[in-house]
């Protein structure tokens, strides 16, 4: 895969009910997955989970999920950038739907599993909300499924913040090696979306070995960047438009865990920005 095929604008995976539709097949790689889904007043969709597990994260709007003889009532939220949301867990190899009296567009963060937990239900109040950073490197981090904030097998998923005119993601960091207590093996993917008409951002990813990723992207609501390996990051917002990003991790590792290596050029100037 070219680094040109790692940036995915708004409408490159849409296909039947889904706005986003990004496999692991589709990028490459073996465990992290990203649908969107976008119901009408009163529509329905329904899936099977196959070898992976789900959360249903509401962009905007609200839903009912039912899976395994159970329904979680998901009250949502107006937009992104109206604070944290509820969800559902699906587990693997179950049958799910999800419907919406108001419409909506949700989101599908999946991962190749091995595990079969049960579904279950994140209320919003349990989400650790995160203030990292300071400066103008200052954002806002939404744990709702990070390693250590909810049960997953392979899965983890966080969103982030970015106020208009600062940089996240930064220093730049990566976890793209196996590294026992120092660093783990995460394929991720960022969903943007910019508040306000014509924002948009920027995503930097550059090699961390010979021949490894190589993304300048400019981003608006919709898209989004696969990073399969390499130093990642700044996310730069644009002066005066939030931005938002689901981030969408897994990888082959036997611990769920995120460890990151923060470039060596980078560490010191940066001190007190991460």
């Amino acid at each position: 895969m070219t680094s040109n095929d790692l940036y995915v604008p708004k409408g490159a995976t849409a296909g039947g009910p889904y706005a986003v539709d990004i496999s692991p097949e589709r990028a490459g790689w073996t465990h992290s997955s990203l649908r969107v889904v976008e119901l009408e007043p009163g529509g329905t969709h329904t899936f099977t989970t196959g070898d992976s597990e789900w959360i249903v994260l509401p962009l905007n709007g609200a839903c009912t999920v039912r899976t395994e003889g159970e329904e979680f009532q998901i009250l949502g939220r107006e937009s992104v950038f109206a604070g944290v949301t509820d969800f559902a867990y699906v587990p693997r190899d179950a049958r799910a739907q999800i419907a919406s009296g108001a419409g909506g567009r949700f989101a599908l963060a999946g991962a190749k599993c091995e595990r079969r937990l049960p579904a279950r239900y994140g209320p919003a109040p349990e989400v650790p909300v995160e203030d990292r950073g300071s400066g103008s490197c200052a954002r806002q981090v939404r744990n709702f499924a990070s390693a250590d904030a909810f049960d997953c097998d392979k899965l983890i998923a966080v969103e982030v913040i970015t106020p208009g005119g600062h940089w996240s993601s930064y220093p730049p960091h990566k976890h793209d090696e196996h590294r026992p207590g120092e660093e783990s093996e995460l394929e991720e993917i960022y969903y943007f979306e910019i508040d306000g008409p014509n924002g948009f951002g920027y995503q930097r990813v550059f090699p961390s070995r010979e021949g490894g990723t190589d993304v300048l992207a400019e981003v608006r609501t919709g898209d989004a960047v696969l990073v399969p390996d390499g130093w990642h990051g700044p996310s730069v917002a644009q002066p005066g438009h939030t931005m938002y990003y689901l981030n969408v991790m897994a990888g082959p590792g036997e611990e769920r865990e995120w460890r990151i290596c923060f470039h060596p050029g980078h560490v010191e100037s940066t001190e007190g920005y991460r």
